[in-house]
């Protein structure tokens, strides 16, 4: 016959019981796992940067080929406002034909219009999605930049579906389809 065996352990033979050891140990954990969550925060953000630096450079190339197009000349480009490239802003620069560098700031309705679409349609060639939908866009432009418009909404059709709401002539005779909206009351369509 066996003899029969204790139930009560010294904290010599079961070190889990030690408050002191279990808190070392949590203490080793939670020090493990701030170490590979800060791995993983350094990787995101490497990996970010360098994402958000081709797509700017990608973008911005663009951004300087379309707007000459749609105004006719001058050029445009996009400056970050911060090296951290984490925490940096866009400044839209542009200089319609005949006129200084600015801040988009500084330019007509008209011309904050275009440059406007310039970036959306530099944005669309780097990532088109299937449609985009312009409402009254061309509203502060002049007939000759209508035109232009009609035209680069032409061009990218190729890719990108494009739905415009519009009340200028020439937007809708450069329509491929066209549908009308009337109002049956004053102030309802």
């Amino acid at each position: 016959m066996r003899p029969a065996r204790s139930t009560k352990y010294c904290h010599a033979t079961r070190p889990e019981r030690d408050p002191r050891v279990r808190v070392h140990h949590q203490h080793a954990e939670l020090t493990e796992a701030l170490e590979t969550l800060e791995d993983a925060i350094r990787k995101i953000d490497r990996e970010t940067r360098a994402l958000f630096r081709n797509t700017f450079v990608a973008i911005n190339q663009s951004f300087g080929e379309i707007f000459p197009q749609l105004f006719g000349g001058g050029e445009a480009w996009l400056m970050l406002t911060d090296e951290d490239l984490l925490f940096t802003g866009v400044t839209i620069m542009a200089r319609p034909p005949g006129k200084r560098n600015s801040s988009i700031y500084l330019l007509s309705g008209g011309e904050k219009a275009l440059t406007a679409l310039s970036l959306v349609f530099a944005i669309f060639h780097l990532n088109p999605a299937p449609f985009c939908l312009l409402d009254e866009v061309d509203a502060p432009l002049d007939d000759e930049n209508v035109g232009r418009y009609a035209d680069a909404v032409a061009k990218m059709s190729n890719a990108v579906q494009f739905i415009y709401i519009t009340h200028n002539k020439i937007a809708m005779e450069r329509a491929e389809q066209l549908m009308g909206v009337t109002m049956s009351e004053p102030g309802v369509s």
